[in-house]
């Protein structure tokens, strides 16, 4: 029952990135734009078997975290088909809440099922952004 409080907390915390109003605001137009352009690119490489490209989107402590383009890809490989191999991308709103930028971008994986991703902006002090993480919500939507 833990584990539910958890994640039920956890998805209530991203109610604000997909919800219009409150205390959340939308990046600058020039902002969505970068950050679009960074999660296309990053799916793009995954769509070229590319690694090394997809891993340079991510944030440094992610590439910490991985340590390397090989382990980045085998991860998001096994836990992220949806994102990994796409056969539907929408963009959907982007937040910022008390200073973290968060995408949510909405994929038909390829078995077919349909999932909310929440992807958690950072800005580089170069200002380019990179992808901080990744939280996939399942949906109840089934194409075929």
């Amino acid at each position: 029952m833990r584990a539910w409080i958890v994640v039920v907390s956890f998805i209530a915390g991203l109610a604000p990135f997909l919800a219009h109003g409150g205390e959340a605001n939308a990046p600058s137009a020039a902002d969505q734009k970068a950050i679009r352009g960074i999660i296309e690119a990053q799916l793009d490489a995954f769509q070229r078997n590319d690694g090394s490209s997809a891993f340079s989107y991510a944030s440094p402590i992610i590439q910490r975290k991985f340590g390397s383009p090989e382990n980045f890809m085998a991860m998001v490989e096994a836990g992220y088909a949806p994102v990994y191999r796409p056969r539907e991308v929408e963009f959907l709103d982007s937040r910022v809440k008390d200073g973290q930028t968060a995408q949510a971008v909405r994929f038909v994986g390829p078995d077919g099922k349909s999932v909310i991703a929440i992807y958690s902006m950072e800005q580089q002090p170069d200002g380019n952004w990179r992808i901080a993480g990744v939280f996939l919500i399942a949906t109840e939507e089934t194409t075929s």
